[in-house]
């Protein structure tokens, strides 16, 4: 069978759909914009579909287009896949590998695990992506990632894909400015009813870890409607400098908050009775090839979760 396309095309119809244009697509593939608008030409003909709407100057998918993107981006990523394992077998221990991970772990924990993994193994090129769970999970079971470490749920259409194995416990913190009440005293444990007296600066409302967080006070019978929400922003940076300022209380990772504690911006208090802790999970694809890079990689993390448990 004669295939209707070619992996060249596939690559131009990906960045045109990355890019909304036939210039900046031919600019990152270092074509011309008339050979590649032929190449998407003869694509539609031979498949005898359109893929691209073109209208007041923008470009965007048509329905066919969408569904053909799925195909294509996974053909391309087995295909990197399929290089990859080749230079294992002809290169060794050399290699290259792309690292997901979910937002706070991507901006606090995989720096460390990185620029560990690093100094073990200088010899292997690392790519990271950060995003939400549900992304970076997705990339994953398209071979855009070959191993992530998530704290979200993994959307259940996608777990059939996937191993999911668990990592650590991200334990999620209460935060005060040290001038608080209740940091000045001796005893920094609250009760739950105090909870109602704080002023909160919290995350939007839409995300993962709010959600988490409320779910789990809710648990414990806390009316957490009634809380006092002063403030919502986009960053955990944010919150964090807004509680050192002194504008109120947060629930944070505990991996978020290392350089607050050392500086004493901040102090911690306990909740009686309540520890909220999420797992934070392994993802990698079930029927991915595994690069030695990648088992470098893994090997490293097993080491690192035997020191933190």
């Amino acid at each position: 069978m004669i295939l209707p396309f070619t992996l060249e095309q596939l690559r131009i119809l990906k960045a045109i759909a990355s890019e909304k244009s036939f210039t900046k697509a031919a600019e990152i593939l270092f074509v011309s914009q008339p050979s590649l608008s032929k190449q998407i030409k003869i694509l539609e003909n031979r498949l005898g579909i359109i893929l691209l709407n073109r209208e007041n100057n923008t470009i965007s998918l048509t329905e066919g287009g969408k569904v053909f993107l799925q195909y294509a981006e996974r053909i391309l990523a087995l295909c990197e896949e399929s290089c990859r394992a080749l230079n294992d077998v002809k290169n060794g221990d050399r290699g290259n590998l792309t690292v997901g991970a979910s937002q706070t772990i991507g901006t606090y924990l995989m720096p460390r695990v990185l620029s560990l993994f690093a100094q073990n193994y200088p010899q292997i090129n690392i790519k990271v992506q950060v995003d939400s769970t549900r992304i970076i999970a997705k990339n994953v079971v398209n071979h855009e990632i070959d191993i992530a470490i998530v704290g979200g749920d993994v959307p259940e259409e996608l777990k059939k894909n996937l191993e999911i194995e668990k990592f650590v416990e991200d334990e999620l913190i209460l935060i005060v400015p040290k001038s608080h009440p209740f940091a000045l005293k001796k005893q920094k444990q609250i009760q739950k009813d105090d909870l109602y007296h704080l002023n909160f600066i919290t995350l939007n409302s839409t995300s993962t870890i709010y959600k988490f967080i409320d779910n789990i006070l809710i648990q414990n019978n806390i009316e957490t409607k009634q809380f006092n929400i002063i403030m919502q922003l986009n960053s955990i940076e944010g919150i964090k400098t807004a509680v050192s300022l002194g504008l109120g209380a947060a629930f944070v990772s505990s991996s978020a908050i290392e350089k607050e504690i050392k500086l004493k911006t901040v102090e911690i208090l306990t909740i009686e009775n309540i520890k909220i802790t999420r797992t934070l999970s392994i993802i990698t694809n079930r029927q991915s090839y595994h690069s030695k890079a990648m088992e470098f990689f893994y090997n490293e993390l097993l080491i690192l979760k035997t020191i933190t448990d």
